[in-house]
């Protein structure tokens, strides 16, 4: 047994995951000065997430280790797949993460308790292996993590990638056979329908229907490196001695409730950004200031599809045809290179109402009383941050849990708008924002985000639901046995 606690963190690399892990880490760090915390994670990954580190910086407890990414030196891209470097870092799994392990341990003593990101489920071997409990947090929302949970079940009832198989045959005989192309189209109107039926097999989850699922939950090719890694996580889920969400009791009642019965112990201690705060982002380009000038609340849409996703260039320019037409005022999170997809000369015919910039603090535009919508790829980390400021959504998601998020936002929460069919177009923008910010629905949606909102204040408040579970969390995390 080690003299003092020893938590090593293993961080997930990609898009937005180690951020919400090193402010939860952080927290428990302030929390337990006696307690060591080692963050395991990719210098580059690092290299994202350097403000939040630079807050750990006058935390004598917080040791920032570096892990292998399994890029060897010269290596050159075999192309532009997106899942390359996932790949590449997962084959260098577990043997990078146990040098670093090793290094901590030699430097800082025995670990007593194993910390990550719920895709490192591979923490909970190695937990195994030294005989310490293993905490994982789950960086999506409680729905998502329901849909994983239940992977074998969907697939079995649903099946796996037939849609894929049968649309490649067929077009094979397209060229030659009027049967084939008969059959083609019978076929994708029967597609099409089993992708509006409802999960029936998972109630928790209704109303969302089988096109809300996770990709991979039913990709052909079960056998892919992020397939597995997947469901390797939805296995382990029940083994965790807690599951962490960056959520908070009365969001999703019937979800998190559900996963009560299945986990060892559910942990809601959310929303971070108000319970463990980072110091306020600075507003290096105005956005606040600019906000400050507008004379009608609620009136503004706020746009932001994150630091990982970006909507193809034709749906792009339909958003911006869209706010053009809708006369909203907006605030446009856009980086430098996407800018050349706007329609020519609309910056300057919207300069009067609009202020697109680079980048924007967004927890504190959320918190502006002049925004009255988020347009957002419904990241669970983005829709904790809206609801939790009482701004109504509307959502253009991408990938991973964004579909059923976006979903459950609408259908359940009733706070937010799902772009027709996934895809955004100049007409559907247009109606969404006039019903967001001028009709009697968007009053209502307001209404009811607001309420979630004050949910949200109660649960981190001094005796407050996530301020419980998080001195749960804190015990489980720091006992030495």
């Amino acid at each position: 047994m080690a003299a003092t606690p020893h938590v090593a963190v293993l961080a997930f690399p990609f898009g937005s995951h180690a951020a919400p892990l090193l402010t939860l880490v952080r927290k428990l760090a302030m929390s337990a000065p006696s307690a060591t915390f080692s963050f395991l994670n990719t210098i580059k990954s690092n290299g994202s997430i350097a403000s939040i580190i630079a807050s750990c910086a006058s935390l004598s407890n917080v040791k920032i280790c570096d892990v292998w990414d399994g890029v060897e030196e010269g290596y050159v891209p075999k192309g532009r797949n997106p899942l390359e470097a996932i790949e590449l870092f997962l084959k260098a799994m577990p043997g990078n993460f146990r040098e670093a392990l090793r290094k901590a341990v030699a430097t800082t003593g025995d670990v007593t308790c194993v910390l990550s990101d719920a895709f490192m489920w591979i923490a909970e071997e190695m937990a195994t292996e030294i005989g310490v409990p293993w905490v994982t947090l789950a960086t999506a929302g409680p729905a998502s993590v329901a849909a994983h949970l239940y992977t074998d079940l969907i697939r079995e009832t649903i099946g796996v990638g037939e849609g894929k198989i049968l649309l490649s045959s067929l077009l094979s005989l397209l060229i030659s056979s009027k049967v084939a192309l008969t059959l083609f189209l019978f076929w994708f109107l029967e597609s099409k329908s089993k992708l509006d039926e409802l999960l029936n097999c998972v109630p928790c989850l209704l109303p969302a229907r089988v096109r809300d699922l996770p990709h991979e939950i039913l990709t052909a090719d079960v056998n892919s490196p992020f397939a597995c890694l997947l469901h390797g996580k939805a296995t382990k889920f029940p083994l965790a001695k807690a599951v962490v969400f960056n959520s908070f009791d009365g969001l999703d009642p019937p979800i998190l409730n559900h996963l009560k019965t299945k986990l060892q112990k559910c942990l809601p201690v959310g929303p971070f950004h108000l319970s463990a705060p980072l110091p306020p982002e600075p507003d290096v380009h105005g956005s606040l200031t600019w906000l400050d000038r507008l004379p009608s609340p609620a009136s503004v849409a706020y746009v932001s599809f994150g630091t990982v996703m970006s909507p193809p260039p034709p749906e792009l320019a339909a958003l911006a045809e869209g706010i053009e037409a809708s006369g909203a005022y907006f605030l446009w999170s856009l980086r430098d290179a996407a800018r050349a997809n706007l329609p020519e000369g609309f910056v300057e015919r919207t300069k009067d109402r609009g202020l697109i910039v680079s980048w924007a603090p967004q927890t504190r535009v959320l918190l502006h009383p002049a925004v009255g919508v988020f347009v957002t790829h419904c990241g669970w980390n983005s829709m904790v941050e809206s609801i939790a400021s009482g701004v109504p959504m509307m959502c253009r998601p991408f990938l991973g849990e964004q579909m059923i998020m976006s979903r459950m936002l609408e259908e359940v929460m009733g706070v937010g708008l799902a772009a027709k069919d996934g895809v955004l177009t100049k007409e559907g923008v247009v109606d969404s924002l006039d019903l967001i910010l001028q009709k009697a629905e968007g009053k209502t949606m307001r209404e009811k985000v607001k309420a979630l909102k004050a949910i949200a204040e109660e649960a981190v408040s001094e005796g407050g639901s996530s301020t419980r579970n998080f001195q749960s969390l804190l015990e489980m995390i720091v006992s030495k046995a």
